[in-house]
């Protein structure tokens, strides 16, 4: 008995050690050409100037309101990723779904760190969901341009 829930402790740590990398991975990958200054313009989002804030120096009060800024592109470039998916094959990818899932993580961990840590976490969790923002808007542009 002890020795499964061992195994099974370790085997959920390591699922969620290869889970964060990959998606680490996914976000650090360049593609031949960037679409997301061209998806954040034609769509009205704020995250490109959320990347440049968040470089920058970022006061505690303001990271509030970059949050609520990051939530709602997120929202509409996942309803418009999951509209265009409707009327393609493959529906969203593996990659997609997956970064999906790490922004809702990061969205947690922003929670916490905002609440109960130094506001040098918070910023990384931003930070973090800000390139996903971006990578989906990338996919965005990729997908416009595969139709055209």
């Amino acid at each position: 008995m002890f020795a499964s829930i061992v195994i099974i402790g370790f085997s959920l740590v390591l699922f969620l050690y290869w889970f964060r990398y990959t998606c680490l991975l996914i976000l650090s990958t360049k593609t031949t050409r960037d679409y997301t200054v061209q998806v954040a313009r034609a769509n009205h989002l704020e995250f490109p100037a959320i990347v440049a804030h968040l470089r920058s120096e970022v006061a505690v009060d303001g990271m509030d309101t970059l949050h609520t800024s990051l939530g709602r592109d997120y929202r509409l470039l996942t309803t418009l990723l999951r509209s265009a998916a409707q009327f393609q094959v493959g529906g969203l990818s593996v990659e997609q779904r997956m970064l999906m899932i790490d922004y809702h993580v990061m969205k947690g961990w922003y929670a916490i760190a905002r609440r109960f840590s130094q506001a040098l976490y918070a910023q990384q969790a931003l930070e973090e969901m800000a390139d996903i923002v971006a990578h989906l808007a990338n996919d965005m542009g990729e997908r416009a341009a595969a139709r055209s």
